[in-house]
């Protein structure tokens, strides 16, 4: 989703939205209200997501969060939001951490791969086509490294890897596109 559900309200002060942001999690929380949980535990953490539990590594904004930088209180929710994804945006994170955002950008990766309004670096988009290409190619070739035809439901494993690690790579380009354009680096 690009905005959060209309009906929706934020978790934390059970109001409606100001300056939304999406976490690596896929909740949506006000700016300000998922600041204060972060402030509220070790400022030297990134704050766990207080529907999931899940560790926030990432939080991205909307477009219409990003459009209010004229106002003084949200220019600053903006800059410590900035300064959040600094902090934890490259933050090494476990496989399982991997795995559990793999669905948020993949998703969002393809919305704005199919959105012409949205514009992803020419060498960001030549390196996803490229994965998912060779993937397919691997995935489809009757060349395998354990061949389904003598092991059969267990050969499917290796085409079930390729396609996770590509999943994993296309995601982790994709969080790098964020964490730049969202965290300042």
């Amino acid at each position: 989703m690009a905005s959060p559900p209309e009906n929706d309200c934020c978790s934390v002060c059970h109001d409606d939205f100001t300056l939304p942001c999406q976490a690596n999690c896929s909740h949506w929380f006000c700016g300000r209200c998922i600041l204060r949980v972060w402030h509220h535990g070790s400022a030297l953490q990134p704050c766990k997501c207080p529907i999931c539990r899940r560790l926030i590594t990432l939080l991205v904004p909307t477009d219409a969060a990003l459009s209010q930088r004229h106002d003084l209180e949200a220019s600053q929710v903006l800059e410590d939001i900035r300064k959040y994804n600094h902090l934890f945006g490259g933050a090494p994170r476990s496989l399982i951490q991997r795995l559990w955002d793999l669905p948020f950008f993949i998703r969002r990766l393809s919305r704005e791969l199919m959105d012409p309004q949205r514009s992803l670096p020419l060498v960001i988009r030549a390196r996803v086509i490229f994965a998912m290409v060779l993937s397919a190619i691997y995935v489809f070739s009757p060349v395998d490294i354990l061949p389904e035809g003598v092991l059969g439901l267990v050969g499917l494993l290796d085409d079930f890897f390729i396609l996770l690690i590509v999943f994993l790579h296309l995601a982790a380009i994709y969080r790098s596109v964020l964490v730049y354009r969202h965290g300042g680096f």
